[in-house]
């Protein structure tokens, strides 16, 4: 019997905690990031953040955000 080793994923939930994508990979090509997933469970999505995109983003956090976004990773 072979097991197989099940991927690492990341979800993002919509509001009404329904699965919206299932990330399975997070890459850097070409200079952009690089998102591969599903979305809602069944159809693949390839998604791609430049870096132009990534500091506009950028601007819409505001110091409260950015700090929560440092501690949500040792939140549980």
């Amino acid at each position: 019997m072979v097991k197989k080793t099940k991927v690492p994923t990341a979800v993002i939930l919509d509001a009404n905690d329904k699965e919206l994508m299932a990330i399975r990979k997070i890459s850097g090509e070409e200079g952009n990031l690089v998102i591969r997933g599903k979305i809602f469970g069944a159809m693949p999505m390839v998604a791609k953040l430049t870096p132009a995109e990534a500091r506009a983003a950028l601007k819409l956090l505001d110091f409260k955000t950015f700090l929560f976004l440092l501690t949500l990773l040792f939140r549980r």
